[in-house]
C-alpha cells in the first residue's frame, strides 16, 4: 500500500455548535453546511507525525507530565497562519484559553497552542521550512 496524502480530517464533535463556532467563526475556515460542516477549499497537509504525550506536554507546559485538570488531547492539528501573535490574540478575545503563549520551538516553528472543543491540541503556527524560508 502507498498512502498518497491525507484525504481528510474531521474532529468528532460532542457539541456541534461549539465546534462550528470554533472552526468556522474563530478560525475562519470556509465550512459549508449545517448538518455536516465541511470544506474542500483548504490546502493539503504538509506534515504528518506521531507526537508523544510527554513531548506535547513539554511543548505546552515545560514538563514531561500532562497536568491534571487539563483534558489529554487525542491528536494535534496545526493551522499555518499569517501572524501567530495576531491569531492567538483573536482566539483569546473570543474566550479560548491558550495553553502556551506565542513561542519559538527549537526547530524554528513559531506557535501558540490551545485545545479545541473536541479536545484536539491545536497549534496556530508559522513554520519557516514550509514557507521556503
Amino acid at each position: 500500500m502507498k498512502v498518497l496524502f491525507v484525504a481528510g480530517l474531521a474532529p468528532i464533535a460532542r457539541d456541534a455548535a461549539a465546534s462550528a463556532a470554533f472552526y468556522r467563526d474563530a478560525l475562519g475556515l470556509p465550512l459549508e453546511g449545517d448538518e455536516y460542516p465541511h470544506t474542500d477549499r483548504l490546502d493539503g497537509t504538509k506534515h504528518f507525525g506521531l507526537w508523544s504525550l510527554p513531548d506535547a506536554a513539554r511543548s505546552c507546559f515545560g514538563t514531561a507530565t500532562w497536568p491534571e485538570g487539563v483534558p489529554i488531547p487525542q491528536a494535534v492539528i496545526e493551522f499555518e497562519v499569517e501572524d501567530v501573535a495576531q491569531a492567538a490574540a483573536a482566539m483569546e478575545r473570543r474566550g479560548y484559553r491558550l495553553l502556551t503563549g506565542v513561542k519559538t520551538e527549537p526547530w524554528g516553528q513559531v506557535v501558540a497552542r490551545l485545545l479545541s472543543p473536541e479536545g484536539l491540541l491545536l497549534g496556530l503556527t508559522y513554520t519557516p521550512s514550509m514557507r521556503g524560508q
